[in-house]
């Protein structure tokens, strides 16, 4: 009956992605920070929700249901399932800061960044859905491949620490040229549209190539994000859900943070050490076993401090007059 116990998570997902994609949010306008902020707080509160679905699915053998590997009850599987959306929360802020960068050098406004983030995230699920899958079938048949994902986490630290030096090229990046190269692109925005047709001829427009350029760096950054989840879980539903539903607040949590986002100075080094722990258990991963509490404990202190020091950072400049962080 496991097949009915994804179905079921399938359909509860969809119908949660329809609301808050189609219903509660029709227009394609920008969130305030206020109105980011709570739901926010609303999609963090529905995954932290479904927490009580994982126990009963883990302890009480809901409908059958049978454990992948490494879950040894209910309270296991839930720690499991919070530590891994903690996690990839988390690590989706950096991916945000790259999103707005996007947008700002595409001079995407803000009330058409909501449709391209609407089919960012539709493609992020499947996405990030294969590459679960496929993450999770190295694993089972070779074990060394947690010390390939532990070193390409410590690799993506490193190259975190040393921050965006590219920034001011992502237009010349490879989605910009790949899309070019099969379309041509119109050199201003038609409204909200993707496509236009002009004498005839199909062109692309930069909110497509803006689409384009979100959807391959989530692809990049799922290749931190996955090794890093598998790390903490290797049961294929604790995985997907968790990913599932961080991704699902992604859009307003985009626009909190951009519209927060001088207040985060120190969050970058918070995701740094994170990253960073999470490769190290990796490679250690056949001599020293992290319990997931710990694990948990340790992602979500980090987190909590890289928000703490960055809002006392900001306060410390306003009172000294000074002009405080860039944005």
């Amino acid at each position: 009956m496991i097949e009915l116990v994804w179905f079921g998570f399938f359909a509860l997902f969809l119908g949660l992605l329809i609301l808050d994609l189609s219903v509660l949010h029709r227009e394609s306008t920008a969130l305030s920070v206020p109105q980011a902020l709570f739901w926010t707080a609303v999609w963090v509160a529905v995954a932290m929700s479904y927490a009580g679905v994982i126990y009963g699915l883990y302890e009480y053998r809901w409908l059958g249901f049978q454990p992948g590997p490494g879950v040894a009850d209910g309270t296991d599987a839930v720690i499991q399932y919070v530590t891994g959306y903690l996690l990839e929360w988390s690590l989706s802020v950096d991916n945000i800061f790259v999103i707005a960068l996007i947008f700002a050098y595409l001079k995407i406004p803000a009330q058409y960044q909501y449709r391209v983030l609407f089919w960012g995230i539709v493609g992020a699920i499947v996405l990030r859905g294969m590459m679960i899958a496929a993450g999770t079938t190295l694993l089972h048949h070779f074990d060394w491949m947690f010390y390939v994902f532990g070193a390409i986490l410590l690799l993506s630290a490193l190259r975190m620490l040393r921050g965006g030096e590219d920034a001011h090229n992502v237009g010349d990046s490879f989605p910009a040229r790949l899309v070019r190269r099969f379309v041509p692109v119109t050199p201003e925005l038609e409204r909200a549209r993707f496509f236009v047709r002009r004498d005839g001829r199909l062109y692309a427009t930069p909110l497509f190539v803006a689409l384009v350029m979100v959807e391959l760096t989530d692809v990049v950054f799922a290749v931190d994000s996955i090794p890093a989840i598998l790390a903490v879980t290797r049961d294929p539903f604790l995985v997907f859900t968790s990913n599932a539903f961080a991704i699902l607040g992604l859009r307003s949590l985009y626009f909190a943070v951009a519209g927060l986002m001088a207040m985060f100075r120190y969050l970058r080094y918070s995701l740094v050490l994170i990253l960073a722990f999470v490769g190290v258990k990796m490679l250690l991963v056949g001599q020293f076993h992290v319990p997931n509490l710990v694990s948990l404990g340790i992602i979500l202190g980090t987190l909590v401090a890289g928000i703490l020091a960055s809002v006392w950072a900001t306060r410390r400049d306003a009172a000294n007059g000074g002009p405080g962080p860039a944005a």
